[in-house]
Order: C-alpha cells, then sequence, then structure tokens
C-alpha cells in the first residue's frame, strides 16, 4: 500500500512541493542568520573592536605627551617664573592639563570596553592605579619647580615619574593596544571563516533548490504533455535571483570586512602606533635637554624609537639623516624599492586609497625635516650653547622643532584620517548590502515557494 501511494503521481508531485518548500525554508533560514551575525559583526566591529583599539592608542600617545609638555614646564618655567619662556611654557602647561584631561577619558573608555574580560580588567585597572602615582609624583615636581632653587628637587621627581612611565604605564597601554587589536583580529578572522562557510552552503543550497525546480518543471511537462508550467517556471526564476542575491550579499559582506580591516585598519593601528612612538621621541629629546645626567641613555632611547617608525639597519644618530634620504630617494624613483622598516614601511605596503600614498609620502617628508631638527638641537649642546638649544627644541615658531614636529603631526593626522574615513566608509557599506540585499532575497524565497504550489495546485485538482 505504502509503495503503491508513492508510485502515484500526485504523491510524487505533493513529495517535490514539499522538498521545494522545504529547501526554499532552509535556505531563507540559512540568509537569516547569516544577515544577522553581518549586523552582529558590524556591531562589534565599529561598537567595540575598533575604539577599544583606537582609544588604548590614544591612551598611549596622551601619556607620552603628558610627560613631554610635563618636560617642557620644567624647561621653559626659569627659575621660579624668573627668566621663563613664556609662549613655550603656556603652550605645555595648557597641552599638559589637555593630554591629563584624555588620559582620563580613555581609561573611563577602556573600563568599560573591558567589562567581562578580566585580563583588560587588571591591566585597565592596574593602569588607573599607576596613572594617579604618576600624576602624583609629577603634581610634585611642578609644586617645587615653582620655588626659588627649586629644579634641583623638581628633575628628582620627575625622573621618578617618567621612570614609572616607561616601566609600567606605557608596557600597559601597549600591552592593551595589542590585545585589542588581536581581539579584533580574531573576530575578523571568525567572521570571515564563518561567511566564506555560508556562502559555500547557500550556493549548495541554492543549486540544489533549482534542481529539484528543473525535476519538477520537466516531470511536469512529461506527465501533462505541457511545454512549461508557469507557476514553477516563476518560481525558477524567483528562486534564481534569490541565490544570486544571496550569494552577492554574503561576498560583499566578506570583501567589506577585509577592506575595513586589512585595507583601513591594519593602517589606522600601524599609523596610531607611530604617533604614539613620535610623541614619545620627541619627550625623549625634551628628557634630553632637561636631564644632563641621562643625556646618553635618552639619545638612545630617541634612536631606537626612530628606528621604529623609519627603520634603518646599522644607523647611528650621526648617519640617520644620510641613510634616510638615500632610501627614501630610491624609493621615491622606484616604489617597489623599500630599503627601510617600521610602521610607515607597514603603510606603504599598503596603499590602497585615493590620496594615501601623496599622504604617506608627505609624513615621512616632514619626519626627515623633525629628524634633521634634532641633529641641530644636539650640536647645540655640544656647542655649549643649552639655553638656545632649549629655545629652538620647545619653540613654535616657524621654522623651530616644535613647529616642525606640529607638521609632522598634522601630516600624519591626515594619513590617519583617510583610513579612518575608508574605516567608516566600508562598515557603513557593509550594514547597507546587508539591509538592501537581505530583504529583497528571503522576500523572492518566499514568492518562489507561493509559486510553486499555485503552480502545482491546478495539476494536483485534477485528482481529486
Amino acid at each position: 500500500m505504502h509503495r503503491r501511494y508513492w508510485a502515484t503521481l500526485p504523491a510524487r508531485l505533493r513529495l517535490l512541493r514539499a522538498v521545494t518548500v522545504a529547501l526554499a525554508a532552509a535556505l531563507t533560514l540559512l540568509l537569516l542568520l547569516a544577515g544577522l551575525a553581518a549586523t552582529g559583526t558590524w556591531d562589534s566591529v565599529a561598537g567595540r573592536d575598533a575604539p577599544r583599539t583606537t582609544s588604548a592608542a590614544d591612551l598611549n600617545l596622551a601619556l607620552n605627551d603628558m610627560d613631554a609638555q610635563a618636560a617642557n614646564i620644567l624647561l621653559s618655567s626659569g627659575d621660579a617664573g624668573k627668566g621663563r619662556l613664556r609662549t613655550p611654557y603656556g603652550k605645555a602647561v595648557g597641552f599638559y592639563a589637555g593630554s591629563r584631561r584624555t588620559i582620563g577619558h580613555e581609561l573611563r573608555t577602556l573600563a568599560v570596553a573591558a567589562e567581562g574580560d578580566k585580563r583588560a580588567e587588571r591591566t585597565v585597572e592596574s593602569l588607573t592605579d599607576d596613572f594617579a602615582e604618576y600624576q602624583e609624583l609629577i603634581g610634585r615636581a611642578l609644586e617645587n619647580d615653582g620655588r626659588a632653587g627649586g629644579k634641583a628637587a623638581a628633575l628628582v621627581d620627575y625622573r621618578t615619574a617618567t621612570d614609572l612611565l616607561q616601566r609600567r604605564l606605557l608596557p600597559e597601554a601597549r600591552a592593551l593596544v595589542d590585545a585589542n587589536n588581536r581581539a579584533f583580529e580574531g573576530e575578523y578572522d571568525d567572521a570571515r571563516s564563518a561567511l566564506s562557510a555560508q556562502l559555500a552552503a547557500a550556493v549548495a543550497l541554492g543549486g540544489l533548490l533549482l534542481a529539484v525546480l528543473g525535476v519538477l518543471q520537466w516531470y511536469l511537462a512529461r506527465r501533462f504533455h505541457r511545454i512549461l508550467n508557469p507557476g514553477v517556471l516563476a518560481a525558477t526564476v524567483c528562486t534564481l535571483l534569490a541565490v544570486v542575491l544571496g550569494a552577492q550579499m554574503l561576498a560583499a559582506t566578506a570583501g567589506h570586512l577585509r577592506g575595513a580591516r586589512r585595507d583601513a585598519f591594519d593602517s589606522v593601528v600601524a599609523l596610531s602606533r607611530a604617533r604614539a612612538i613620535a610623541y614619545d621621541a620627541n619627550a625623549d629629546e625634551s628628557r634630553y635637554l632637561l636631564d644632563p645626567q641621562r643625556r646618553d641613555q635618552y639619545a638612545a632611547a630617541f634612536l631606537a624609537k626612530s628606528q621604529q617608525l623609519y627603520g634603518l639597519k646599522g644607523a647611528s644618530l650621526a648617519s640617520y639623516d644620510g641613510e634616510l634620504a638615500r632610501a627614501w630617494s630610491a624609493y621615491r624613483a622606484d616604489h617597489h624599492d623599500l630599503r627601510f622598516t617600521g610602521e610607515y614601511r607597514r603603510e606603504l605596503d599598503n596603499i590602497t586609497y585615493a590620496g594615501e600614498r601623496a599622504a604617506a609620502e608627505k609624513t615621512v617628508e616632514t619626519y626627515a625635516v623633525y629628524q634633521r631638527d634634532d641633529r641641530k638641537i644636539r650640536a647645540l649642546v655640544a656647542g655649549g650653547k643649552e639655553r638656545e638649544a632649549v629655545a629652538f627644541c620647545i619653540s613654535w615658531e616657524p621654522g623651530m622643532s616644535n613647529a616642525h614636529f606640529g607638521a609632522y603631526m598634522a601630516a600624519l593626522d591626515r594619513l590617519i584620517a583617510i583610513n579612518r574615513g575608508h574605516f567608516a566608509a566600508s562598515v557603513s557599506d557593509g550594514r547597507s548590502v546587508v539591509t538592501g540585499l537581505l530583504p529583497w532575497t528571503c522576500g523572492l524565497l518566499l514568492a518562489g515557494s507561493v509559486l510553486t504550489l499555485l503552480g502545482l495546485r491546478p495539476r494536483l485538482a485534477e485528482f481529486r
């Protein structure tokens, strides 16, 4: 009886109808879940992963700048105000206060972002405690500096503070940048793998559904002696469009995700690190002038940070400018001839967007100007002209070192802004792909199921 039932034409039509609807439902569910997962990924990327990585990088930069400005205050304040370099002092006080506010804001932001991540929570707590200790030391240094003859005591306190910064605060901040960036990288890898699997499954299910619709059309033509069933034909067209749009949604989402992470955010991370390193190197110049006993240490630190930015094998401070000029000249002649390493090499290896290469080249060129200023500062000190060296180092007048550093940072900020803008655009485009294509895809699959039912209804009615 059971075999005779399935051998009948109506039973076979009902079976093909059930398989068609089931496959359409499965494909719809798959694409809905994929769309929801993609939306969740974009929410995580834009609302958590990227912001907490950049917040940690901004914290790193602000810590370096606060320490540099504290050194500049001590360098420019004179003896209890006597002999003060008024413009550099005023700017240093303002920048110091701004960096301190930024640090407080970023610590609060990172504390919220770290909730639920025990390791990150401990790191932020440690940073907060260490920063409170650092502020106390700097505050004491500035208080001592405000008294006549208090420079020596102020220098002792500042030295203790900057040691705390270098040994604990900065390593913790850099660890937080790396940890948050790794978390983003892990989410990116998982999302890309999931999208690849979903695309393969959607194409397989879609292909199977189209094959079943093809068999159904052939079976109807053969049994009822009609060339085509209009309902099943329309269902096939709807299904084909749905499969194309669904595959396009998943492939485009993967492409936008790659654009956001690899093309844009990899550069944002490298350039944010570069900016923090540059501020730390700039602070080393001020420390070099402020603390004669540690000049060799701070000169070596400045060179090490320069190598992190634009690495030249075997270069010393004396040879760095010449090596930089030769390496840069070779690059300008052939963009594939990159004889340097470091964060700027990472960026130049990842040029993607219109205007990005020109902005990157401008950044390196302003960096080279700033590097030459550093050698002038050291030459003035070697010639016994320390007052002139201080004035040149911390002055914001045109042609002075801080003015050139400002131009260098402005060029770097423009370069970062290009990549941040394209990161935001990739996120927006990725969201738009899902919200734009998913409703059409699901609607077409639903329409295909309904059209299949309507197309088979007259044929099945003949057997009642």
